[in-house]
């Protein structure tokens, strides 16, 4: 199911009239020119017709009226900065002024794009299997690996094991490009097939490759290290294949794909995020397997089923679980991987170009590529009141009350109505901290991928090792403290203008907050280089499963579990007890009638005590495995019930975590001085050495 079955079916001459005329309509409204105050009357329309339609239940239509008031709104605002306020009569005025035009081009760019991938989700529904098991088809199973840890992969393929297949129809691999002995041992231990090579080309690519070469499943599903599968996984996605023979891959949920896959799928458009997905064999051995010209292998790989005319799919029910990383360094290096790749698709295979994809398709992936070029639009957002501030450069060509009355109803109405399409997948204004931490590393790549598109290696994305004590990474956090500084000496500048009086008070206020706002999103961003330590090395998510403590003397108590890891579990008791620490318990866990006992001990004690588990047999491991992470229900509960987001209430977090955060970090500077008078210098890994386990994040 895609467009067409949404959409009612008009003669084509009707559609035709009806787009006519409704852009007639929509032009006139961008393009019709109004003094102040009737702007101002506009506006202040826009803004109230999108909050009533923001309070609506109806359908999406609501959403669609808000998408074309917003849309109205902005491009009525671009319209007027490109004719009325670009009459810029000095060079510096002409640098600074059109460097900010561009990116706010750039930044209407992506507005509308994301409004035409999210404006109507697909939602898609499973489809069943047949009753007849024969006809259930042969699944391959790939793990790749390179550097991962073992005990993150040991859970990989404990959960896979217990997946809900016929028997024969299942083959589970382990791909191991690092070679290593203990990984081949515990393939054999726990009867998984592992396969190896004898080099690295083409890193992941070329790993899954050559196992695409050694085995004969009609279907592949690829997990990475750490990431874990309901048990009901391929009985919930296989479905789709048999009833579209020619979908060539299904996408299911990760935890950062909010509704942007969803409204792919609409226009056949939907991503493949590597693991999690299914993907059938023919296809992809038509295509010349796994994409190797690019670092994004995974997306660069859906481009080319939709370029073969091969369907996509996404399917947002989630049912597996994964990794994240472990630190904001790890983080940015992945950010940076991705956006690299993109860049190098949009260099080698330019979705804009060649045969296969549809307009919608064509779009879809334009939002993607142009996405990862904000790194220096949100750098020129962040300075660019500093041009005034610093060297009295106007980048309006207008009064400020012009431009208020144009930019404001554009500023509100896309907020109000992303925030209103977001719904609880994210959270407004925070985008805005992510990407200024994020922006100054990703220009530098991104450039040179554009400019160079095979230069750069494969990084490996590091998840689920260690990280040092409670610490603050100051190597990441340079370029926000620069930005910082920067800010607060403009904020110095403007206020000696008001106080000179030798400049417009207008144009200075405006500018200043401007800069304000600005100082608590760079605040706010700053805190997220503070890395805090938590008392697990493990994966530990948070779930309630039936469960009883039994004690040496055969006392048996019933409670159940908060949180559980690999390494042990939380448990809530019908009251506070006070048991010793290190005292040797047993821990049942049900599931329907079947009881599976593990040996544990005490690590804290109360209303809610903390196990952990003894040395458990691989048995119990694999039990363990099946009985937390696979549980059909442990932690799926969570997708998509986040609170919703408020706008209001989200510029007031933002707020409050910048001006917080102001303190503290002049502390950490002082206190971090005092011992090194180069601070700036002290990066993470130099924290490191402390070797305090942290708990990886683990997200659905």
């Amino acid at each position: 199911m895609h467009l067409i079955d949404v959409y009612p079916r008009f003669s084509k001459g009707l559609n035709f009239l009806f787009s006519l005329i409704s852009f007639a309509f929509f032009f006139v409204a961008i393009t019709i020119p109004f003094e102040l105050y009737r702007q101002l009357l506009v506006g202040m329309t826009s803004f109230v017709a999108v909050l009533v339609l923001r309070t609506m239940q109806w359908s999406r239509f609501e959403v669609i009226g808000m998408i074309t008031l917003s849309a109205a709104s902005s491009l009525r605002y671009m319209y007027w900065r490109l004719t009325e306020s670009v009459d810029f009569d000095t060079p510096v005025n002409a640098f600074f002024g059109w460097g900010l035009v561009l990116a706010e081009l750039y930044t209407l760019c992506i507005l509308l794009l994301g409004y035409f991938q999210t404006a109507w989700p697909l939602e898609r529904r499973a489809s069943t299997l047949p009753d007849d098991l024969d006809k259930w088809p042969t699944v391959d199973i790939l793990i790749p690996t390179l550097s991962e840890p073992l005990n993150f992969v040991r859970s990989t393929i404990f959960a896979t094991q217990g997946l809900d297949w016929p028997v024969g129809k299942l083959n589970i691999y382990l791909l191991d490009d690092g070679r290593r002995a203990e990984f081949k041992d515990f393939c054999e231990i726990s009867g998984v097939k592992y396969l190896s090579r004898e080099n690295n080309i083409s890193y992941k690519a070329g790993n899954l490759n050559d196992a695409l070469g050694k085995t004969f499943g009609e279907y592949v599903a690829i997990f990475e290290s750490g990431h874990i599968p309901k048990r009901t996984f391929l009985q919930i996605s296989m479905g789709s294949f048999l009833r579209d023979p020619k979908l060539a891959m299904l996408q299911t949920p990760h935890f950062f794909d909010g509704l942007v896959q969803d409204g792919n799928d609409l226009w056949n458009a939907s991503f493949f995020g590597g693991s999690g997905a299914v993907i059938r064999r023919e296809p992809l051995m038509e295509i010349g397997g796994i994409a190797v010209e690019t670092v994004t292998e995974y997306a660069h790989t859906a481009l080319k089923f939709s370029r073969f005319g091969y369907n996509t799919a996404y399917l947002g029910i989630p049912m597996s679980a994964g990794l994240a990383t472990e630190s904001l360094s790890g983080d940015i290096k992945q950010r940076i991987r991705w956006a690299r790749g993109m860049a190098q698709i949009f260099r080698v295979d330019n979705p804009l170009l060649g045969r296969g994809l549809s307009l919608g398709q064509r779009l879809c992936y334009l939002s993607a590529i142009l996405h990862i070029f904000y790194g220096l639009p949100r750098l020129v957002f962040l300075t660019a009141p500093l041009a005034f501030l610093f060297f009295q450069a106007e980048v309006f060509h207008s009064t400020p009350l012009m431009v208020l009355a144009y930019a404001l109803p554009h500023i509100f109405t896309s907020h109000i109505t992303t925030s209103k399409i977001q719904k609880q997948y994210r959270h407004s204004f925070w985008s805005e901290v992510c990407e200024t931490v994020l922006a100054w590393y990703l220009v530098g790549p991104v450039v040179k991928a554009v400019l160079k598109p095979k230069s750069g290696a494969f990084n490996v994305t590091a998840k689920g090792g260690l990280v040092g004590d409670d610490f603050y990474d100051w190597k990441i956090a340079r370029p926000c403290v620069i930005l910082m500084l920067l800010n607060v000496l403009g904020i110095v500048a403007g206020v000696a203008m008001l106080i000179k009086g030798d400049v417009s008070t207008s144009i200075t206020l405006m500018n200043l907050a401007w800069v304000l706002y600005n100082v608590v999103i760079v605040s706010a961003s700053l805190g997220v280089a503070y890395e805090k330590c938590h008392e697990w090395a493990t994966p530990k998510i948070s779930a309630v499963i039936p469960a009883s403590l039994i004690f040496a003397n055969g006392k048996t108590v019933a409670c159940e579990t908060y949180s559980f890891s690999t390494q042990g579990v939380g448990l809530t008791l019908p009251r506070a007890r006070d048991i010793a620490f290190g005292t040797e318990v047993k821990l049942a866990l049900f599931r329907g009638h079947s009881e599976f006992i593990f040996p544990a001990k005490v690590v804290g004690s109360g209303s809610a005590i903390e196990l952990e588990f003894e040395q458990l047999t691989l048995v119990q491991e694999r039990n363990l495995i099946q009985m937390t992470f696979s549980g059909a229900d442990n932690w799926a509960h969570v997708w998509g019930r986040g609170p919703q987001d408020k706008l209001l209430k989200s510029l007031k977090e933002v707020f409050i975590h910048g001006v917080l955060n102001l303190l503290p970090l002049l502390y950490r500077v002082t206190r971090l001085y005092a011992k090194n008078p180069h601070p700036i210098d002290v990066s993470a890994e130099d924290c490191h050495s402390q070797n305090k386990p942290r708990a990886s994040n683990f997200t659905v």
